[in-house]
């Protein structure tokens, strides 16, 4: 499933990208596979998103947020 399709509170963990274009820039800021992301915070009307990954919070643009694949974590 695609990382936009998550609620907050809702914790996963990334399994791949689907957009080569964007996966070298969330590389760089911590969205590595294997990793668990939990969704802190979503912007209505197609805003951005807030996400906590490695202890930190991220905010991604959805565009950026759709290109990640994740599994969701019981």
């Amino acid at each position: 499933m695609k990382l936009t399709e998550l609620k907050p509170g809702q914790e996963a963990i990334i399994r791949q990208f689907d957009n080569s274009e964007i996966s070298l820039k969330l590389l760089e800021m911590g969205c590595i596979p294997g990793e668990k992301i939990l969704i802190e915070q979503a912007a209505p009307l197609g805003g951005p998103i807030s996400v906590n990954i490695s202890g930190y919070s991220l905010s991604l643009r959805i565009a950026e947020a759709e290109g990640i694949i994740v599994d969701l974590t019981n």
